[in-house]
């Protein structure tokens, strides 16, 4: 007859499995919140669905206009008359994009009015902002 030990020792392991899950999660969580910084100083508004290009550039300059004929620049509220006056030293550098995130529902004639204004102080591209579908 073999007399057992009462107690038997096992040597500890170091399980490997839970760590990669953990970091496997932190990955996706931070893949996924990356993916949510691109910041436009627009505000909300309805825009209209269609078909884009991403926009990768460093700090776009962004004209809003809402439904009831409102202008923003980088959400700075402006007029027609003194949009001319903020946009320019906006647009000093190479930067000569700008970002027309006009509502669904805004005056098409205050649209071009406020492209037009901003046509004659150096914007050279008119970046037009949609809603994926």
């Amino acid at each position: 007859m073999k007399i057992r030990k009462s107690r038997t020792y096992r040597k500890g392991r170091i399980e490997i499995i839970p760590m990669i899950d953990v970091m496997f999660f932190l990955l996706a969580t931070f893949m996924l919140s990356s993916l949510f910084m691109q910041n436009l100083d627009s505000l909300q508004v309805n825009l209209p669905q269609g078909e884009a290009e991403k926009l990768n550039t460093s700090k776009p300059v962004t004209l809003t206009l809402t439904s009831d004929s409102q202008i923003f620049i980088n959400r700075i509220p402006v007029t027609l008359e003194t949009l001319a006056i903020t946009l320019k030293p906006l647009l000093i550098n190479s930067q000569k994009d700008l970002i027309v995130s006009a509502d669904n529902e805004a005056p098409q004639g205050i649209v071009v009015q406020a492209m037009l204004q901003a046509r004659s102080v150096g914007a050279e591209h008119f970046l037009i902002a949609v809603k994926h579908k």
